[in-house]
């Protein structure tokens, strides 16, 4: 047999080895954090790979009671990491990136139909702008159980800014937002997931608590709160089988402690 064969079989060996340790030992315990944008019945053309429609949204609502899931907000899992509270049995968290209005057209209903909370990150220089939330919109979702959080004040990758404009796409799009009747700022979402080493310390300076990623993956208490992991949900292709998997998709990446730093259109 030639190098190559009996390499591309040991190979073949170490996959199949890994396939069966990821199928038959434990999922690892933590909290899934789904990443949605808009949730509508039509969208234009550029949005379409981002919307998740009201019912397939109702059907993906649908298996996470079946599954047990109970949904928190990052709120919520901050005071329970600090013993302040306790959580449900099996916590999730729904977040929704860039504040839409159709996320209080079509999406809050629905949330509140299910009787479920979320958190939903906007971009502030948008708020008020054609198909954005504005300001009425954004006090009566709070009023109404959904946490708002900030996704800075124009949606570019803090890791291509020098460290003046950092503090101003993070401090003044939390300031806009309180000064504006929206509750204490507590939670971010680091732009198309992009961060580096100094952003967790520079978020803590400005009173943030959690900042959510684009990388796969659970959470649990040890997680950095300022690098949250999430599970993105696009577009479904597949129905509910895809949805399924996705959830699957960030406890192997957990199992096999694969930190995936992507970024995405978030």
């Amino acid at each position: 047999m030639s190098r190559l064969k009996k390499w591309l079989l040991g190979l073949c060996f170490l996959l199949l080895a890994v396939a069966l340790w990821v199928v038959f030992s434990p999922m690892p315990q933590g909290i899934p954090v789904l990443e949605y944008h808009e949730v509508a019945e039509s969208v234009d053309e550029d949005a379409y790979v981002y919307n998740v429609p009201p019912e397939e949204f109702r059907q993906q609502l649908d298996y996470l009671q079946q599954q047990g899931y109970t949904t928190i907000s990052m709120l919520d899992f901050m005071k329970a990491k600090r013993g302040k509270m306790e959580l449900p049995a099996k916590p999730i968290i729904l977040t929704f990136d860039d504040g839409y209005e159709d996320n209080y057209t079509d999406l809050l209903p629905i949330l509140e139909e299910y009787g479920m909370k979320a958190t939903v990150y906007v971009i502030t220089n948008e708020i008020g702008q054609p198909g954005y939330l504005n300001w009425e919109q954004l006090r009566d979702m709070q009023d109404r159980g959904i946490e708002i959080g900030s996704h800075t004040a124009n949606h570019d990758p803090l890791t291509g800014m020098d460290a003046a404009r950092q503090l101003d796409e993070v401090h003044l799009s939390k300031l806009l937002l309180e000064w504006n009747g929206i509750y204490t700022v507590y939670t971010f979402s680091y732009p198309n997931g992009a961060y580096d080493a100094s952003l967790p310390a520079l978020l803590a300076q400005n009173e943030y608590l959690t900042a959510v990623t684009g990388d796969a993956g659970l959470n649990t208490f040890e997680t950095d709160p300022y690098l949250m992991q999430r599970v993105n949900i696009p577009h479904p292709r597949f129905g509910l089988l895809e949805f399924k998997l996705r959830l699957l998709k960030a406890e192997v990446f957990t199992k096999l402690r694969i930190h995936q730093h992507l970024e995405n259109p978030s």
